[in-house]
Parts: C-alpha cells; sequence; structure tokens
C-alpha cells in the first residue's frame, strides 16, 4: 500500500465541467487519462474522489495530488 500519492503534474488540470455531472477525480496519481480516476488505484489504499459540478464552467482539479481541499487545486503545488 502506498502512504502518498504519486505527482500527476504540478499544476492544476484546468478541465470543463458540465452542471449537475459527478466526476471521480483521481487522488493516486496513477491514472492515466487524469485529472479522473480509471480505476488505477485497486490495491493502493487510494479512493476517487467524486464531487458534482456546481455550474457548467472550468474547474482547476488538482494535479500534484497535495491538495488540502480535493479535488480542488489549491496552489500546494507551488512549494513542491
Amino acid at each position: 500500500m502506498t502512504k502518498e500519492a504519486l505527482i500527476a503534474q504540478k499544476s492544476p488540470y484546468a478541465t470543463p465541467v458540465e452542471a449537475g455531472k459527478t466526476y471521480h477525480w483521481c487522488a493516486c496519481g496513477r491514472s492515466k487519462t487524469q485529472p479522473f480516476c480509471d480505476g488505477s488505484h485497486q490495491g493502493t489504499g487510494f479512493e476517487p474522489v467524486a464531487f458534482t459540478a456546481d455550474k457548467t464552467d472550468t474547474a482547476y482539479l488538482c494535479g500534484c495530488k497535495r491538495t488540502a481541499a480535493p479535488p480542488f487545486c489549491d496552489g500546494t503545488h507551488k512549494q513542491l
């Protein structure tokens, strides 16, 4: 079991989202379909974070997997 998520990238993913649609953000950093889960977390102890978009817009989803506000970027990547 991995203790810390892999860093997918050291910047957020600017991701178009649709109001009312549920998404599953990759928390482990292993997904090949970043920033979304593709099931690669199996056996790691990590689980994807489900969220429903409040509005149709661009969401800035964490790429470094260190955010304190998952799934959204909080700028933590600037300290890595």
